[in-house]
């Protein structure tokens, strides 16, 4: 085999690998996905028919309210528990997504390197300034990368603290929707 070649195949052999990996959690996350849709809408077709009969039986207007009371809080809360599920799904796949990234970044990144070290190791005598340009504009690039990542990361914290108290919130007020519309009536 040609040892110039044998670094490409395994690069190839590599990205594969990788991408056969994704592509299996990719299809776990979306059996998961629908998994909790079957599972969401089974308990709603249990849901509507508890409630069909339920309202089969009302006698009185404070009946019909009584009714309407008593499904408010626990539609909320399962509409909040499902959203908090899809949302821990998506996390999970965006959080092993983002390490294989990193993963492959940091790879790609060391071989650069290591290419750039060997040019500069074999560069002809008098191209000293075009190797220390070179090896600048690999460490500003370096990091350049490095603060995009910490600065992606700082966002997704601060998206995921956000979605985190929409959803105490969400809660709360479906916990209080109950008492508010007992109060109204």
């Amino acid at each position: 085999m040609n040892t110039a070649a044998e670094p490409f195949i395994a690069a190839q052999k590599a990205q594969i690998e990788t991408l056969w990996g994704l592509s299996q959690c990719g299809f776990q996350n979306v059996e998961k996905l629908v998994e909790l849709s079957l599972q969401a809408s089974r308990s709603a077709m249990a849901d509507a028919a508890d409630t069909a009969r339920a309202a089969l039986s009302i006698k009185s207007p404070q009946d019909f309210v009584a009714l309407q009371q008593s499904l408010m809080q626990p539609a909320a809360e399962k509409a909040v528990a499902y959203g908090r599920q899809v949302y821990e799904i998506a996390a999970s796949g965006h959080a092993e997504l983002v390490r294989v990234a990193e993963t492959q970044w940091a790879d790609a990144q060391q071989k650069f390197v290591a290419v750039v070290d060997t040019a500069v190791k074999n560069a002809p005598a008098g191209s000293e300034n075009v190797v220390a340009l070179v090896k600048s504009a690999v460490n500003a690039a370096q990091s350049a990368v490095e603060q995009a990542q910490k600065t992606a990361k700082q966002a997704a914290a601060v998206a995921e603290s956000n979605l985190q108290a929409l959803a105490k919130t969400a809660e709360s007020a479906a916990k209080a929707a109950p008492s508010r519309s007992k109060r109204s009536a």
